[in-house]
């Protein structure tokens, strides 16, 4: 029978309220002070892990201190700067083409709306989001591929396009939580449900999973 609407509603309520005591500190684990370099290392994580990226921003963001030292970058010696953190040319290219069109087109400041952040060479929504949601405060989905595999594992999307399971998670988590529950997916899927052999066993939301394709 298929779950309603208003069930997963209250099912992910109560799966929200076991990660606020798990997984409480939750937050993004990209190291960043500033916006720009919020949106800068969200590009360089692609197919890269964030404790990578933020070995390499480490030195990286002391060499290109703001958006105009990004802007007038030498593409080689970028792409140098951020080989560990792989498919090293087209970031660098995006890279420097994001930070000359935040200086043409924003005053040299990263923009907040969705519309304006999607414009930008290397930005998806995933990064956008993102960066709305842990700079700017505003509610949105954020789907990697921890929350790719789990909203479906969960039983919350029968989707695989990001973009769709997003669209599917902004009807079932409250906007409070929107932020929040995406770092705590992640969080989870690393202790408890990874892709292979997730830990049924111990999870604490195991009771309010119905385990799809596990």
């Amino acid at each position: 029978m298929r779950e309603k609407i208003a069930d997963k509603k209250e099912r992910i309520l109560k799966i929200i309220e076991i990660f606020g005591k798990v997984y409480s500190d939750a937050d993004c684990t990209l190291e960043y002070d500033n916006p720009l370099q919020l949106l800068i290392s969200t590009q360089l994580a692609a197919q890269c892990t964030d404790k990578r990226v933020n070995i390499v921003t480490k030195d990286l963001y002391k060499k290109y201190r703001d958006v105009y030292d990004f802007a007038n970058a030498d593409e080689l010696e970028l792409r140098e700067d951020i080989k560990s953190t792989g498919f090293f040319r087209n970031k660098a290219k995006n890279i420097i083409g994001c930070c000359k069109m935040l200086i043409s087109d924003y005053n040299g400041e990263v923009p907040r709306e969705m519309e304006d952040l999607l414009k930008l060479p290397g930005v998806g929504r995933k990064t956008a989001n993102l960066v709305r949601g842990d700079y700017f405060g505003i509610p949105g989905i954020v789907v990697d591929t921890h929350a790719t595999r789990l909203s479906n594992r969960l039983g919350l999307t029968t989707n695989k396009d990001p973009k769709k399971i997003e669209m599917d998670l902004l009807k079932l988590v409250p906007e409070e939580y929107q932020t929040s529950f995406c770092h705590q997916l992640v969080y989870h899927g690393r202790e408890y449900c990874p892709a292979a052999r997730p830990k049924c066993d111990i999870c604490p939301i195991s009771e309010l999973c119905p385990k799809v394709g596990v």
